[in-house]
């Protein structure tokens, strides 16, 4: 294999370093390398940074014959080092809100539901503490992470209760009087003080660590790699850290991607500019090496599940032909909060029908005003994704779901999916051959007006937001489909990249989109008739004229926003055959069929 210049200065380095990598540049490929060429008695640990990455990089590792490499993730290592030594359980879900007003024996305070809005702070807090870097929970002010006027103003006036209650739940979990949760024994192992006996300890997708985790990692004598994508980073609602700005060590780049071309390295790098307005311009290079290759896997991407469902409620409604679809981490985690309350949950409380709620936060409810009460105050933006379902779709989520699980497909069979569906989160490190963004993301436009309104503004939430857009863009090997919207200022035209542009009311009366299915290409269409050249070139006279960048953004435009066939070729002045065949050489019907 032949390595970059980049690459091979970091093989070569000494001493501890940072690497910051853009998307698709081979750092994993880049730390294996450098493994591979310290000194065979060399102990080395590998952090991956969740259970997939470490299966993968064993694989890797295995199949080169390195065998002095150990590979672990954060919370692999911490379970070895604390579940057992102290004969912990571990509550593999985690606790529900309820659960923990039920173990704390919460009390109301005459407000609607409070024990059950202090018990979701109490949950965060946690959380918050157990990535936290800190001895005591005392140190942290659990108000600096709450945004929502509404929220704050509880958390306030309950905030001595909270913090109490909190360091009891801690206690109970450190004595063994309760299962302890995955973020606790990460923090129970960070405050051990471990010492980790190895020569190197190379931290991968270090942008997204927690300060937990990055706190025993800066204790270690080893020499330590860390590597990531500064622009990667969007784990913050984790309270995950950028590690690479905290890391004081030497500096490498690797700013080649193998994944995707070079217009859409270009497009990743104009959506990270918009960081100018909040901040400092980044100023970095990203050069695409990627090569276009047959569409195999395609995905829709969306920023949040809301927006993920009803893209997908979308297509399987209007495509009745698709078979087989996949959602990344399996479709009943969008259907379901981090807390076990379901859609079909909030939908029966939307219509009264109390007896088949199965969850008790759901349950008692009286009804979907005291729920987005509760959402309000405690920031929970899942229930509240699924408050805004139910109020859009209301008795028609049942058959809209089913439809969709009738063609979703396991994991083994992924490959057969002819989509899939993903938020950006679940798919960070995944790459597909085509992607289509959804319009829920953030816009330069939205941006300039946060700018302009002269408000105070969250710097490190909107970065995040931008981080989202590059990651969805960076995840495209081939193909990208993104909306109007969403395009860099006088972004150019691109043979990769496609501006979907939403039809206005003319034109869809005029196309009969808004009656008209899109059109299905069999074989053989347009060539129901025979004609000589001279008849063709005499009825459609511009036919045969060579099909320009522009013609072929337009046609992908209107094909995608379902123009029929008769309606194509008279646009363009062209037969339904050049039309069909040109679909094809675009490779449309692959991506919209």
């Amino acid at each position: 294999m032949k390595l970059t210049p980049e690459q091979q200065n970091i093989i070569k380095s000494s001493g501890n370093i940072k690497i910051n990598a853009v998307a698709g540049s081979g750092k994993t490929t880049t730390v294996i390398e450098y493994a591979k060429t310290r000194p065979k008695g060399a102990r080395i640990l590998y952090l991956a940074f969740n259970k997939s990455v470490k299966l993968e990089a064993q694989k890797r590792f295995a199949d080169l014959g390195i065998d002095n490499v150990k590979v672990e993730t954060a919370h692999s290592l911490a379970y070895k080092h604390i579940v057992f030594k102290h004969g912990y359980k571990v509550k593999l879900q985690g606790y529900k809100t309820n659960e923990i007003a039920e173990l704390l024996n919460l009390q109301g305070n005459g407000e609607k539901h409070a024990e059950y809005i202090v018990a979701n702070h109490i949950n965060k807090f946690i959380a918050y503490f157990s990535n936290s870097n800190k001895l005591k929970i005392q140190e942290l002010n659990y108000l600096d992470t709450i945004s929502d006027e509404k929220a704050k103003q509880f958390v306030t006036t309950f905030y001595s209760y909270i913090e109490k209650q909190t360091r009891l739940f801690l206690s109970k979990m450190d004595k063994g009087e309760i299962e302890i949760t995955h973020d606790f024994y990460l923090k129970k192992f960070q405050l051990s003080n471990p010492t980790l006996h190895y020569d190197y300890i190379l931290f991968d997708e270090g942008q997204d660590a927690s300060s937990a985790m990055l706190d025993v990692f800066f204790k270690q004598k080893a020499t330590k790699v860390i590597v990531g994508d500064t622009h990667q980073q969007i784990y913050g609602w984790r309270y995950a850290v950028n590690s690479l700005e905290k890391a004081n060590f030497d500096t490498h780049y690797l700013s080649t991607s193998f994944r995707f071309p070079q217009d859409v390295a270009l497009l990743a790098m104009e959506v990270l500019k918009w960081k100018k307005h909040i901040g400092e311009e980044p100023k970095f290079t990203i050069t695409g090496k990627g090569t276009a290759g047959k569409v195999k896997s395609k995905a829709v991407i969306a920023r949040t599940n809301l927006g993920l469902l009803l893209k997908a409620i979308e297509y399987v409604t209007e495509k009745k032909k698709v078979k087989n679809i996949y959602f990344e981490g399996n479709i009943n985690s969008y259907t379901y909060a981090d807390e076990g309350a379901s859609l079909y949950d909030v939908l029966n409380l939307y219509n009264g029908k109390r007896h088949l709620i199965r969850d008790k936060l759901i349950n008692g409810m009286k009804d979907l005003d005291e729920l987005e009460d509760y959402i309000e105050k405690t920031e929970d933006p899942q229930l509240g994704m699924m408050v805004e379902i139910v109020k859009e779709y209301g008795d028609e989520i049942p058959g809209i779901i089913k439809a969709i699980k009738d063609k979703h497909i396991g994991n083994d069979e992924k490959e057969n999916a002819e989509m899939i569906f993903s938020t950006v989160h679940r798919c960070k490190g995944m790459e597909y051959d085509a992607v289509q963004i959804v319009d829920d993301f953030i816009s330069e436009e939205k941006l300039e007006r946060k700018k302009k309104e002269g408000l105070d503004i969250d710097v490190a939430k909107l970065n995040e937001e931008i981080n989202l857009l590059y990651v969805a863009v960076t995840r495209a090997k081939n193909t990208l489909y993104i909306p109007e919207t969403l395009v860099p200022k006088e972004f150019p035209r691109s043979s990769h990249i496609h501006v979907i542009k939403p039809l206005t009311e003319e034109e869809k009366k005029k196309t009969g989109t808004a009656a008209q299915p899109k059109v299905a290409i069999k074989k053989g269409a347009g060539n129901a008739k025979a004609y000589s050249i001279d008849k063709m070139r005499e009825v459609h006279k511009v036919a045969y004229k060579p099909w320009t960048e522009e013609l072929d953004e337009e046609l992908t435009q209107m094909y995608f926003n379902g123009t029929r066939l008769p309606d194509l070729a008279k646009h363009f002045s062209r037969t339904k055959g050049a039309i069909v065949a040109r679909i094809r050489k675009l490779e449309l019907d692959n991506l919209y069929e």
